[in-house]
């Protein structure tokens, strides 16, 4: 769950959605004082009539170190699989919510919904993901809550129980689950990945700051990955 924004008041009086609106209409370059709040945003750039996120440069943040926790492992032995970092955000929980999804050198999308949990764009976020690239996918997500629930398999004891988790309780967000779960049955070329939030991960810092992005402005996107 890295994606909860814990002072979004202070957010707020730093000017950030105000500010952003007027970057992104003009074309300029925009950062989060570090020192009145809880996260970094990424420089704006125009291409065209779009808005285009990229990741922090080397300069602000540094690539994955040998053995660093978020460094990323293996990739699927299939050359053709697309390798998709997720996240999902919430300003407040529930609240305000944002996600997306990234392929680096490719596209980017994020969404947004008015109420929801982290949880819940973290699914979507996904969910979104897989839809899009019908081929072989890897999704790469910081969830233990959408990761495990396939590689720990959790999902075929809710259905052997009628979508009841192992408390006998209904299973929590069964109406994103079950569309989702059904999806990844019958394609058979989807696999999840584990990493660390919050490391060295640029890529899952890249969609970190989508997914926070999409959360305080409401505002989807989508374009193309530096």
């Amino acid at each position: 769950m890295s994606g909860v924004v814990e002072r979004p008041i202070e957010l707020a009086h730093a000017g950030y959605v105000r500010r952003l609106s007027e970057c992104a209409s003009r074309g300029q370059e925009f950062s989060i004082d570090l020192a009145r709040a809880t996260w970094r945003t990424p420089a704006f750039g125009m291409t065209g009539d779009r808005v285009r996120l990229s990741p922090q440069s080397p300069a602000h943040v540094a690539g994955p170190k040998p053995g660093a926790a978020g460094r990323r492992g293996p990739g699927p032995s299939d050359a053709n699989t697309v390798i998709a970092y997720t996240d999902g955000a919430c300003s407040g929980n529930p609240g305000p919510g944002g996600w997306a999804w990234a392929v680096q050198g490719g596209s980017f999308a994020t969404g947004a919904e008015e109420h929801t949990t982290n949880q819940r764009m973290e699914m979507t976020a996904a969910y979104q993901a897989v839809l899009a690239h019908p081929g072989p996918i890897q999704v790469v997500s910081d969830s233990t809550y959408v990761v495990n629930c396939f590689k720990q398999r959790w999902w075929e004891g809710w259905l052997k129980r009628g979508w009841t988790n192992s408390q006998r309780k209904p299973v929590a967000n069964r109406d994103l689950w079950e569309p989702f779960i059904d999806l990844v049955r019958t394609r058979g070329n989807v696999d999840f990945r584990w990493v660390k939030g919050h490391s060295e991960d640029r890529m899952n810092q890249f969609v970190d700051q989508l997914a926070v992005e999409a959360s305080l402005t409401q505002l989807p996107r989508s374009g193309r990955c530096p």
